[in-house]
């Protein structure tokens, strides 16, 4: 291993949240303004993630007052407190520059949502009541569709 790659792993973040674009995020980067340094918060949708490493970076679009407002962030930059991924999107391009032209309802993004198993925590919670109708529980177990 070179110097340069021992250097930048010395200064990669310990945890950071797996971001890809369609997600919502809360940015909580660190301002300084004069002598005093303050924590402000940007949410919006992240529409690209790019590099790799200690240079990968995100950007996250809002729209503040009908103003489309973009930012760029390091992932690995001390400037950065900490990002909180408030929803995942559901997306097919790895790019989303379609969103600069889009406003309100046409800006949606659906949520990705995964279908996770239970794993049963008991041999009682296996069995199912005789009460429930069978066709109900299929029903609900079908992903609705939008």
């Amino acid at each position: 291993m070179n110097v340069i790659q021992q250097l930048e792993k010395e200064q990669l973040k310990k945890k950071t949240p797996a971001l890809r674009a369609g997600d919502t995020v809360r940015v909580h980067a660190k301002v300084v303004e004069g002598t005093r340094e303050r924590i402000q918060v940007f949410e919006g949708t992240v529409i690209r993630v790019t590099g790799g490493g200690l240079r990968r970076n995100f950007t996250v679009r809002r729209v503040t007052h009908g103003v489309g407002v973009e930012r760029t962030f390091m992932i690995h930059s001390p400037r950065i407190d900490k990002i909180d991924v408030l929803r995942h999107g559901d997306v097919r391009q790895g790019r989303l520059y379609y969103l600069r032209g889009k406003v309100g309802r046409e800006a949606r993004i659906r949520e990705r949502r995964r279908l996770v198993a239970e794993a049963p925590e008991s041999e009682s919670a296996t069995a199912e009541p005789e009460d429930v109708d069978q066709e109900q529980v299929e029903e609900e177990a079908q992903p609705q569709k939008a």
